[in-house]
């Protein structure tokens, strides 16, 4: 096996991995969707910008209800993408340039093209094949009552009622996205023995490790409760139930077994910090997103608190954190950060929603200062190294997500953050593609400025300041293995101040004023230009210190003899 990239088994700790939503990153063969081949094109790109993996959006064949969400076959590429042995080639071409690659895995559903789905309709009810599944009759006197009243995570219902070879109406199955991805039984074990053989198919390909899609869903109480107010601790009938730790427990003994082993990051949308953390014992995943972070305001105290909050979570299971900002599934930080509430959340995304892209674009940079000073791994969205907005005025026609029409035209769904990127040239495509055929979703006609070329030819750039924060942040000690802490007790006035390690100091004002500076021997790096040496209004920089600092909190007064 090749070497797995260029740190030692532990790299996950402290990497920086890149999101590649294949569809929207590349088009080599000029069709205006992106494929493998343009990944492998722009491999050094990649490794100039300085990040240590890829994770890549599912890539399977699938018929794209959920952008690829929606599995078909685990095994093989969906042919706007390439083909399995292009994707082999690819894990080997990006590790031969140290570059690890990480892959989807859905596990709470599959596509009802998948062949087990379309098994399960053709056999009817009571079969073996409908019980890798939740197929259910309805309740009322003609059972054309839908089973729950459960909410789907993309709006609307969460079961669909099959039609019988002779068009009566059938039992009910249970989908939590859309009704193209039935839940999977994972009581069944048959399911949990399909998905570690699907894991070993991966890793045995070179695949440094895997993200694990929704992974609070997976087991559902088998009675089918309604969901209570305010379920305690593992009562939610189909989030965070115990059970799902036996699953991961398994999953981390298949990943184990390889040499090096094999990671595994969770995407854990849970608000309990404590049960977080639960995900992250050392015999389960090894990290998982920090969507806390991700979706506070611009806000001093709101990301001292999440940052603090984190790092204790953490802490007591000797994981790293994580950091983003973004993914393809969240309103683009040049966007959100310009916006009077510039928290995130998936309700408050609608249409109309005004926003100043000149502050976001100051707080981005800010923010992206701010996490790559953060002790852990650090994750960044395809785009948000060029500093790209959320297009917000795509024609109604091209959207394609299941939110936007499932919410019935009121929410703009979340192809406004998968817009292809641009990489060269004064008009669309950009470069994306060789020819000049629009891609499948289309790009402003205002984006020659933000082309990756464009960008690189500039040392105030969006991509420029990317680069030099990777760049430190790979070759200094103290950002590589030092510990945080605050330089004040609180944050005070809008400003966030700390320490990693013994001499680099990270600040960010988010005051609606300039505010002076620590004193220090040398600018590493800024967001924004200082102005008589202090740092104005959202702006954030990293310092090296001529000494060490003062205490983080203040001194416990010393008691009476």
């Amino acid at each position: 096996m090749a070497e797995q990239g260029r740190h030692d088994d532990a790299w996950w700790r402290t990497a920086v991995i890149y999101q590649v939503y294949v569809r929207s990153f590349a088009d080599a063969d000029g069709d205006g969707t992106g494929d493998l081949a343009g990944v492998r094109a722009r491999l050094p790109y990649l490794r100039d910008l300085g990040v240590d993996a890829l994770w890549f959006t599912p890539w399977y064949r699938s018929p794209m209800a959920d952008g690829g969400y929606d599995v078909a076959d685990y095994r093989t590429i969906d042919p706007a993408f390439g083909t399995l042995a292009e994707a082999e080639r690819l894990v080997q071409d990006a590790l031969a340039l140290g570059i690890r690659t990480i892959v989807d895995v859905v596990p709470n559903h599959v596509s009802d093209q998948h062949p087990w789905f379309q098994a399960a309709l053709a056999a009817g009810p009571g079969s073996p094949e409908r019980e890798r599944f939740w197929f259910h009759p309805g309740r009322g006197p003609q059972g054309d009552e839908m089973p729950t009243r459960w909410e789907s995570s993309f709006a609307g219902p969460t079961w669909t009622r099959t039609t019988g070879p002779d068009g009566a109406p059938g039992e009910w199955y249970l989908h939590l996205f859309t009704p193209e991805q039935p839940d999977l039984n994972w009581d069944h074990p048959e399911v949990r023995a399909e998905h570690e053989d699907i894991l070993r198919f991966w890793f045995d390909r070179g695949v440094a490790g895997i993200r694990i899609d929704s992974a609070a869903l997976l087991v559902k109480d088998p009675a089918l409760p309604e969901v209570p107010d305010r379920p305690g601790p593992g009562e939610h009938p189909h989030m965070d139930r115990d059970a799902l730790h036996d699953v991961y427990r398994s999953w981390r003994r298949v990943a184990d077994a390889y040499d090096p082993p094999r990671v595994l990051v969770g995407e854990v949308w849970l608000a309990d910090a404590a049960r977080f953390a639960q995900y992250l014992r050392p015999d389960e995943m090894h990290t998982a997103f920090n969507f806390d972070f991700m979706a506070r305001p611009w806000d001093a105290k709101e990301l001292r608190e999440s940052v603090e909050t984190t790092l204790e979570a953490h802490r007591s299971v000797d994981a790293p954190a994580t950091w983003v900002l973004s993914n393809h599934d969240v309103t683009r930080p040049v966007t959100r950060y310009g916006r009077a509430d510039s928290s995130f959340d998936f309700a408050a995304k609608r249409f109309g929603t005004p926003t100043d892209l000149a502050v976001g674009r100051r707080r981005a940079r800010a923010a992206a200062v701010l996490t790559a000073a953060l002790p852990g791994c650090l994750y960044v969205y395809q785009g948000d190294e060029l500093g790209l907005p959320e297009v917000e005025d795509l024609p109604l026609d091209r959207l394609q997500d299941p939110m936007h029409f499932r919410s019935g035209g009121v929410d703009p769904g979340r192809d406004g953050c998968r817009v292809p990127l641009p990489w060269s040239g004064d008009a669309p495509p950009y470069g994306f593609s060789p020819t000049a055929r629009e891609p499948w979703l289309p790009q402003p006609r205002d984006w020659a400025d933000l082309t990756a070329e464009h960008q690189a030819q500039d040392p105030g750039s969006m991509l420029s300041l990317y680069r030099t924060l990777l760049a430190l942040r790979r070759d200094d000690p103290d950002l590589r293995t030092g510990a945080l802490r605050w330089l004040d007790a609180d944050a005070h006035d809008g400003v966030l101040a700390f320490m990693r390690g013994d001499g680099l100091a990270c600040v960010v004002n988010l005051s609606p004023a300039p505010v002076p500076l620590p004193a220090h021997d040398a600018v590493l790096v800024a967001s924004g230009e200082l102005v008589d040496g202090l740092l104005p209004t959202d702006t954030a920089v990293w310092l090296r210190l001529p000494a060490a600092p003062a205490a983080t909190s203040r001194p416990t007064p010393t008691p009476p003899e």
